[in-house]
């Protein structure tokens, strides 16, 4: 199928084929044609399967046929489209697909999100965008200065809505909601069906269309999986010598923690690999930084913790490395998943010491087979080192998956301007408000579908909003 069959504008179809896109993906085949017909969606998709253009490109065309004209009178339009996301990297790449499939659209939007200052923002919103990107956080700030108004929004999507439950927002996500006019469409994705993601879709979704392209828990076919059993001390060694070697030339690596993530990138920058850590005590001008070196090829190796990847898009990544197993075994999938995209193959790499023994065998669980294993030599395990508990932070020890706890609160930089509006008192709940709310559970599963993108021709306050885990 080609994307012109799916009903689009020419100006939308132009600007796929600017990009070099071809066909659709399987979610975008499906999604577009019901959000085309103005009906609430549930679909099952993840970074990494085209899940951004499957609502962006059908929206912008429902903007632009009922786009109103301009009014005579001076003042602020209120948003027709409102796009929740969890962390800054997706909000960023979101409106960035925005502005790109409309480029030959007179579209306005903007992006909104903690950890830098507010003016810019304030005077991107008094520009009466009509698509607004934003996380939680920070929207709710604005909302609560009065600087922005939702009381006509037609659409909303809700992206990365698991991850956002994951990171403790649904108390954030409730209180948007309450501003948000009734008669609205609604759009939500996800890449797990956990009880919590049902029962937010039942109460948000009117009659919806589904889209289920794959079976739940399956990693992308383009990724080959490999576990490298190594003694714990020697993790760091060893990645030393893939890269050096040349086995890993370029790589995603993946740690548990923040201080991890940091300690490990000096270490190889003392073995002379070029390497960076992104997480999210890393301001947000350090963050599009090291992930601008990356992809650049200026840095080797970018070392990120789970929650600080989610929504970096980066095309055409060769490797993946667990430098450690995630303790919670849908995380793996959702790691591994950034690799082996857009019709290019990827290798998924873990270093696996004995302290992983119960973590490794609950990921080949949910993948239902063993992952091949192979040693290095000269770096074979030592069978008398015995395992450890795994020590998350300090003072901190785990001998289970941690379940995942509330958001940490940051409303990042304040205004800084004269006259600003003052800051919204923080909200709090009642114990009946409290009690009402669904219980947080550990996602049942990821829905991991096939691809990447769009099919080419040549075939926080969102990361301060972390969960503990991904300290």
């Amino acid at each position: 199928m080609s994307f012109d069959r799916l009903g689009l504008r020419p100006e939308l179809l132009r600007a796929v084929t600017d990009e070099g896109y071809s066909e659709p993906t399987p979610v975008q085949a499906e999604a577009i044609p019901h959000v085309l017909a103005g009906r609430d969606l549930f679909a099952g998709a993840q970074t990494g399967t085209g899940k951004t253009a499957a609502f962006v490109l059908p929206i912008l065309q429902r903007l632009h046929a009922t786009r109103r004209p301009a009014e005579p009178r001076p003042g602020r339009r209120p948003v027709r489209v409102l796009v929740l996301v969890p962390t800054r990297e997706l909000a960023i790449q979101v409106e960035e697909s925005v502005r790109v499939y409309g480029a030959h659209l007179p579209v306005r939007s903007t992006v909104i999100y903690g950890g830098v200052g507010y003016e810019p923002q304030f005077r991107a919103l008094r520009g009466s965008p009509e698509l607004v990107v934003a996380t939680p956080g920070r929207l709710l700030d604005h909302l609560g200065q009065r600087a922005i108004d939702l009381s006509a929004v037609e659409t909303l999507v809700l992206d990365e809505a698991d991850r956002m439950l994951d990171m403790g927002f649904i108390r954030d996500i409730r209180r948007i909601l309450t501003a948000l006019p009734a008669g609205r469409q609604n759009l939500l994705f996800s890449a797990t069906f956990s009880d919590d993601i049902r029962r937010l879709a039942d109460g948000l979704l009117q009659n919806p269309a589904s889209v289920q392209v794959t079976p739940r828990n399956t990693p992308a076919p383009l990724v080959r999986q490999v576990v490298i059993r190594v003694d714990r001390e020697r993790k760091r060694e060893l990645l030393s010598h893939l890269v050096r070697s040349g086995r890993i030339d370029q790589a995603l690596v993946f740690t548990r923690t923040k201080h991890g993530a940091n300690r490990l990138a000096e270490q190889l920058a003392r073995d002379g690999i070029a390497a960076a850590a992104i997480h999210g005590n890393r301001s947000q001008s350090q963050r599009i930084r090291a992930l601008g070196d990356f992809k650049a090829g200026r840095v080797a190796i970018l070392v990120a913790t789970e929650v600080a990847a989610r929504g970096i898009d980066i095309e055409e990544l060769p490797h993946v490395v667990n430098f450690e197993l995630p303790m919670v075994p849908e995380d793996y999938l959702h790691r591994i998943g950034r690799t082996g995209r857009a019709g290019v193959d990827g290798d998924a790499i873990s270093l696996v010491c004995v302290d992983e023994a119960t973590l490794l065998r609950d990921i080949e669980v949910l993948l239902r087979h063993p992952i091949a294993a192979e040693v290095v030599p000269g770096f074979e395990p030592d069978r008398s080192i015995r395992p450890e508990p795994i020590r998350l932070r300090t003072g901190g020890f785990v001998g289970r998956p941690m379940q995942s706890a509330g958001r940490v609160p940051d409303r990042g930089a304040r205004p800084a301007h004269r006259g600003a509006p003052s800051r919204p008192a923080p909200v709090r709940w009642s114990a009946p408000e409290r009690s009402a709310m669904p219980p947080r559970s550990r996602p049942a599963g990821p829905l991991v579908l096939p691809g990447e993108r769009l099919a080419r021709h040549d075939g926080r306050r969102p990361d301060a909003a972390i969960a503990r885990r991904a300290r």
